[in-house]
């Protein structure tokens, strides 16, 4: 039953930003819920203003409502003020477009993109009165499942996910919603049971409560392996082999969000093989949309939102073979308008300039660019593949263009790193400044964000060790005597919430006992720092007796990792191969230049021959 609007004026009255709640905003749709078959609520365990700017659950919500028998509307996690008015009312989560009840759809459907979600998907759960572990849900509450980058390990989850789509959601999502429609529609009402036997067929879906797994007595993993004959040893990722349409009629938001734009994605993949980048491996391989297909989705983005921005979104937007001629159209066609086209992901070379300075005829809508590591020798260790001197001429380029703001990224704790290495970044960023100082002749300013490197799963560096505690202080100290400068400006990630993260990164189901104690104890938005509270963790870890540093150690060669029956389609020798490239400081070429046989082409070519996407396959 819907949630009246006299109970919700009653619950915003008590909140301070009610319009996070109220629904109803311009492009949202509402389907008539009486004559559709198959209902979804898509979730974001975060914050309003947070889940608003994903893009995946924006192609998600556009595809399924597409469907005339069935509906997508969304939910995100409540603010502390509203899960409060709501709990001490007894109302339940409930959905946005209808306000239903998360209890009556058939699907809730969490994106995982951060691992310290965790606890809020718990938490939306609970406040939806549905049982929060999987082994307790009946065949009368939604089937619970997750998408999005977390789940190319979704081990720490399997206690709470009934069921995981491994990969690109936009074909199996619609597969899984038309086999639950046969599943409603069939007069013998099989169990919930048998329903998830069904699709455990569909490639790409893993069901945790299929597989069983085994330890050794020094609590290595030692199987994890299906237990019926249906379930695959392996769980393939799903790829489409074309970028399926954009959503051009975005709901917008009645506040300002995070990413308050129209957004584009032109291109999926990253051809670099930046040896750190999970990313880079999960999206492989590289798919541009047509230069005339980007144009047209600009036009209608624009006369549908009036968005005074649109971001050309990809892991590196420059890479584009069209990018230019994008760029430069999509700017003569909306010169009146005072378009703004923004490229939130630029690599250093003179070319990202030229980029820049044709977008800068409207209005500068910022440069940001990611050394990742001071030092030569780092670059090349973790494959970034551009030189000192290359770093300097594009950003001189820039400044001379007329930026004077620049973000900088960079990470510490990565393999092989020494304190020279974290010196380097130090001189890189002076001498930056103070080139910006000399050919501006006015201020500028650098952000400069400081990230703590996290081994993650599927990459070259999933072997390697989390740097210690003290390292990673030491090099931050580092930081801060060293780069002095008063218009720079230097913020890095807290020790307690990366050394969860790379808990949860590289975590294995008996994660799920420690997860549930401290979302019990009060753990919830851990992602904010000022909610964050570590002890809560440190005290489930110690009740559950479970060893967190036993997740952070250096892994051997032939050890059975947890997410090994999650398959990318890039081989795990390939990895290794790249593994042991890093450790002699020698750089890969770009996969557009030569290809380095890692698997996905022989995997990409099985998903092209099963792709029955509507929406055309080259």
């Amino acid at each position: 039953m819907q949630i009246s609007e006299e109970t919700l004026q009653r619950l915003l009255a008590c909140v301070q930003k009610p319009a996070r709640y109220v629904g109803q905003e311009w492009n949202s749709i509402t389907k008539d819920w009486a004559t559709v078959t198959v209902k979804v609520a898509l979730a974001y365990p975060d914050i309003y203003e947070i889940g608003m700017s994903n893009l995946g659950l924006t192609i998600l919500y556009d595809l399924v409502n597409r469907e005339p028998d069935m509906l997508a509307e969304r939910v995100y996690a409540p603010w502390h003020d509203m899960e409060s008015v709501m709990r001490s009312a007894g109302i339940p989560l409930f959905s946005l477009e209808t306000r239903h009840p998360l209890a009556e759809f058939d699907v809730l459907g969490f994106s995982l993109q951060h691992e310290l979600t965790y606890t809020n998907v718990l938490n939306m759960l609970d406040l939806a009165q549905i049982p929060v572990l999987a082994r307790e849900r009946t065949n009368k509450v939604p089937l619970v499942i997750a998408g999005g980058s977390c789940t190319y390990n979704p081990e720490p989850m399997a206690d709470f996910i009934d069921l995981f789509v491994i990969g690109e959601g936009e074909e199996v999502l619609l597969e899984l919603l038309r086999a639950i429609k046969t599943w409603k529609e069939d007069p013998l009402s099989p169990s919930k049971e048998e329903l998830l036997r069904r699709l455990v067929h569909i490639p790409g879906v893993y069901i945790p409560r299929f597989y069983q797994t085994r330890y050794a007595n020094d609590g290595t993993l030692t199987e994890l392996s299906p237990s019926i004959p249906e379930a695959p040893p392996r769980v393939r990722k799903r790829i489409i082999p074309t970028l399926g349409p954009v959503p051009t009629r975005p709901v917008l938001p009645h506040i300002q969000v995070v990413h308050d734009r129209g957004m584009v994605e032109i291109q999926r993949g990253c051809s670099r093989g930046c040896r750190f980048c999970q990313a880079g491996i999960i999206y492989r391989p590289i798919r541009e949309r047509p230069v005339q297909e980007v144009l047209e989705a600009i036009d209608e983005l624009v006369a549908h939102t009036g968005y005074e921005e649109v971001g050309l979104v990809s892991l590196s937007s420059s890479d584009h073979s069209g990018i230019a001629k994008i760029v430069e159209e999509a700017m003569a066609r909306h010169r009146e308008d005072g378009l703004a086209i923004s490229l939130p992901s630029l690599r250093l070379d003179s070319f990202s300039i030229q980029l820049a300075e044709m977008i800068q005829q409207t209005r500068k809508t910022g440069l940001t660019f990611a050394p990742e590591a001071g030092s030569q020798r780092l670059r090349n260790v973790i494959n970034k593949g551009i030189e000192e001197e290359e770093i300097f001429r594009t950003i001189e380029a820039a400044f001379k263009s007329g930026w004077n703001r620049i973000k900088l990224y960079f990470m510490i704790g990565l393999p092989t790193e020494t304190d020279e290495d974290v010196l380097a970044i130090a001189q890189l960023v002076r001498r930056i400044y103070h080139q910006g100082k000399a050919l501006r002749q006015r201020r500028i300013e650098l952000n400069l964000s400081v990230a703590t490197f996290v081994p993650k799963p599927h990459t070259p560096f999933q072997w390697v060790p989390l740097a210690s505690r003290e390292t990673i202080m030491h090099r931050q100290q580092l930081l801060r005597e060293n780069i002095r400068e008063r218009r720079v400006h230097l913020s890095y990630h807290d020790w307690q919430s990366t050394w969860l993260e790379a808990i949860f990164s590289r975590g294995d189901r008996r994660l799920g006992p420690v997860i549930y104690r401290a979302w019990r104890s009060g753990a919830s938005f851990d992602a904010w720092n000022e909610h964050f509270d570590p002890h809560l963790w440190e005290q489930a870890f110690q009740k559950e007796k479970i060893d967190p540093s036993s997740y952070l150690r250096e892994q051997a060669p032939n050890e059975l990792l947890p997410w090994e029956h999650i398959d990318t389609g890039v081989t795990k020798d390939f990895l290794w191969r790249e593994y042991e490239r890093a450790l002699r400081g020698d750089l890969s070429p770009d996969c557009r230049q030569r290809c380095h046989n890692c698997g996905i082409l022989q995997a990409f070519a099985k998903e092209r021959k099963r792709s029955k996407n509507t929406w055309g396959c080259p």
